[in-house]
């Protein structure tokens, strides 16, 4: 993990600044830049619902009532907002916080317009979305603005920092500690200025390679056992193919998609709008909480194992608890995943029944059923 000291250490800031975090709501300094803010904006292009409901929990807000930092150009349940217009010792009335989706940047808002914009590369899923980051803050800052980028050697830091030279014509490396550094560009004049073209959706990973499902999914679908009225989940559902296959298959059904990353749900969008299914919707959720109150049949989920950079097995894990919470006492749950990560343990805590039901030397598909939460539940009458 980046040390926000860094940026503390680095970044400077007017009271009256309008600054722009790229797609890095995560990151500690954003608190930092809010109390350094008096009279300015705060505008976070960020794509991860979970990272915005993280920065609400961090100031204390009231997670029950509708939130500022998540109303403009975002769909989004009002069980995942917030309320930042109270006072606190972070948002003062005086300081302006809004939230933009991060790939609908340059659509909604004007060019030449922010003083600071600030970049993690931590929490950047892949090198195409690092250059988005550049292409959104070349459109966005003003003459004079600048970009501060921190990343770490192994994220590509370096060849970062040879882009920013190229795109902006100049570059300070302001700090390097522990193979980690934070490099800074500035806006000398119009000529780095880029029209207002949205290029992000062909950025989004797909499910397929060459016009073949990935090996992962081509397994799970393989081994899905969907009746024909199944009202079914899908957590974390990334460009929707698997969702679609269960909505062709369970015609007397529906399907719920959920993902945390605005971006991916936008593409899922399309891709039920293209197949011209009518029992699919598609939500914006952080795990299962825009559907928590909502009881399935069926969840499935192939589940990253990668939170900014770092590997983890936190989030299958925390699907497979959810999971248990909103299946039906008959429902079925399947997983898949890597051969070599362990999410037998938590799963054997959730559900009665595990079994191996698909895979090959490099993926398993784990079926799970008999949810031990939904027992406790019917035994307190809930």
């Amino acid at each position: 993990m980046l040390h926000s000291s860094l940026l503390n250490e680095t970044v400077q800031l007017a009271i009256d600044d309008r600054v722009l975090i790229l797609n890095s709501a995560a990151d500690p300094f954003v608190l930092e830049a809010a109390q350094r803010l008096s009279a300015g904006e705060l505008i976070l292009a960020e794509d991860n619902i979970a990272s915005l409901l993280q920065l609400n929990k961090s100031i204390g807000a009231d997670a029950s009532r509708p939130s500022p930092i998540m109303k403009v150009n975002t769909i989004i349940p009002p069980s995942v907002g917030a309320d930042l217009s109270r006072p606190s010792p972070i948002y003062r009335p005086q300081l302006h916080v809004r939230h933009v989706p991060f790939h609908e940047y340059t659509l909604h808002e004007a060019s030449a317009t922010i003083d600071v914009a600030i970049m993690n590369m931590l929490y950047q899923p892949s090198n195409a979305w690092m250059t988005y980051g550049l292409q959104v803050a070349a459109y966005a800052l003003k003459p004079g603005g600048r970009l501060y980028v921190v990343g770490a050697k192994d994220r590509g830091v370096l060849s970062m920092a040879k882009r920013m030279q190229s795109l902006f014509g100049n570059l300070d490396t302001l700090v390097i500690s522990k193979g980690q550094r934070v490099v800074c560009s500035s806006v000398e004049n119009n000529e780095t200025r880029h029209s207002p073209t949205n290029q992000f959706p062909a950025l989004l990973p797909t499910a397929f390679a060459g016009g073949k499902l990935d090996e992962g999914t081509r397994l799970l679908l393989e081994a899905l056992e969907v009746h024909a009225t199944d009202i079914a989940l899908d957590i974390g559902c990334g460009a929707g193919y698997i969702g679609l296959h269960i909505a062709h298959l369970a015609s007397k059904g529906h399907v719920t998609m959920v993902d945390t990353s605005l971006a991916t749900v936008d593409a899922a969008r399309h891709v039920v709008e293209q197949s011209g299914m009518i029992n699919v919707q598609v939500l914006a959720s952080d795990g299962t909480q825009a559907v928590k109150a909502q009881r399935f049949d069926l969840v499935v989920t192939n589940p990253p194992f990668h939170l900014g950079g770092i590997h983890t097995t936190g989030i299958a894990e925390r699907f497979i608890r959810e999971a248990a919470q909103v299946l039906r006492p008959r429902g079925r749950f399947y997983l898949v995943a890597n051969r070599f990560l362990k999410y037998e343990p938590t799963l054997r805590a959730c559900f009665h029944s595990i079994e191996e039901v698909g895979g090959n030397t490099r993926y398993k598909v784990l079926l799970a059923t008999d949810a031990i939460i939904n027992e406790k539940k019917e035994e307190y009458g809930v």
